[in-house]
């Protein structure tokens, strides 16, 4: 019988090391890696033998799995989406335009609205009073002028029988010139008195003096005309003055009513009967009934987005209803370089990072009785081909 005893196997085991036995082991290693791997597979197909449903089931579940993920690889590349979406819309603060104490707050919170109906009204006493001395002041203007107006027509006729004096004088300074000639021409000859002569002469000088009066009476007259119509274009002015407070103060009062400019939803009303609120002062914000859907897309995403394109719209807050739409505008410029403080990329540590573009959908048609406002989160799936 052999020898087997752990002395005699290390004696072999070392003669083998000294006559290079190293290369005989790893070769039966190999030898038996083979051996290991025939027989799992071997075993694999005598188990894919034993279970022909089972490997048949397996094979078709496979196939449809590559089937599906081409499938869906073929549809998904037609569209894009994005979760960074919200539902968007101008919203803005309703603030009055004059200060007083609130009369009447006739919405309550979260009320829809139509054009032109009345949100809240402060009291217009004061305005009322202060319209009714505007108006009084117009009244006074124009009585002003219409006195102004009265005293030049006064001042035209005068002017008139002035010019009339002076056409009389002018043909009286005629004739007495007339019979001074004559008379010194009769008193030269000898025919005439001396006398008579100077009488004539005499009221050739009251008539000139008289002829002088009159038109120096036609320019005063004039000149009272040309002062009268600088009063009235003065009080004119005054006239023009009164209007425009009166104007102001119709304003004024007409402001103490604050009225819907859109069809929307009241929304955060501050405002209470009683309260004194100032100009400029928010009294509650107001959503208009245009709204729309603001994507911010991944640069990478735009390539083929072009505005028309229909939309399939995803909006959290209503999870089984679908909606649709479509891009009406992609806008020109990354979200960040509209910010307040837009990224300042000429530095030397520079990172490139992928930027956002807001894309402006339009939902069609959405459902009135519905609450769809600013904010609230939105799934948009856009088919780009």
């Amino acid at each position: 019988m052999p020898d087997t005893s752990p002395n005699s196997m290390d004696a072999e085991s070392e003669q083998k090391r000294e006559h290079g036995g190293e290369p005989a082991d790893a070769a039966e290693k190999e030898e038996g890696d083979t051996d290991d791997g025939e027989k799992k597979r071997r075993g694999l197909k005598e188990t894919l033998k034993a279970h022909p449903y089972l490997t048949v089931a397996g094979i078709v579940i496979l196939l449809i799995a590559l089937a599906g993920v081409v499938i869906w690889w073929l549809h998904a590349r037609h569209f894009e989406e994005t979760d960074d979406a919200f539902i968007d819309a101008r919203q803005f603060s309703i603030a009055p335009k004059v200060q007083g104490y609130v009369a009447d707050v006739q919405v309550t919170d979260n009320q829809h609205v139509n054009q032109g109906v009345v949100l809240l009204r402060v009291d217009d006493r004061d305005y009322k009073v202060a319209m009714e001395q505007a108006n009084a002041q117009v009244a006074a203007a124009e009585a002003g002028i219409a006195n102004i107006d009265a005293q030049i027509s006064a001042q035209l006729a005068q002017v008139e029988q002035a010019q009339s004096d002076v056409k009389q004088a002018e043909a009286a300074l005629k004739f007495s010139a007339e019979d001074a000639a004559r008379y010194q021409k009769l008193a030269t000859l000898g025919t005439g008195s001396v006398q008579k002569a100077q009488q004539s002469t005499s009221q050739l000088q009251e008539q000139q003096a008289n002829f002088e009066r009159t038109k120096a009476g036609v320019n005063a007259a004039e000149k009272q005309i040309a002062a009268l119509q600088a009063q009235r274009t003065s009080a004119l002015a005054d006239m023009q003055r009164a209007q425009a407070q009166r104007d102001q103060a119709a304003l004024n009062l007409d402001y103490t009513v604050l009225t819907a400019a859109q069809a929307g939803h009241v929304v955060h009303l501050s405002a209470a009967k009683g309260e004194y609120v100032e100009p400029g002062q928010s009294v509650m914000m107001f959503v208009p009934d245009e709204i729309w859907v603001t994507a911010n897309f991944k640069e990478t995403q735009i390539t083929d987005m072009r505005s028309g394109q229909p939309v399939d719209i995803e909006i959290d807050a209503y999870p089984d209803i679908a909606f649709h739409g479509h891009v009406v505008s992609i806008q020109t410029g990354s979200g960040t370089a509209f910010s307040l403080l837009p990224a300042e990329n000429a530095t030397g540590n520079f990172v490139k990072v992928v930027q956002r573009v807001p894309v402006k959908i339009e939902i069609d048609n959405p459902p009135a009785n519905l609450v769809l406002g600013p904010g609230l989160s939105v799934v948009p799936r856009v088919r780009v081909r």
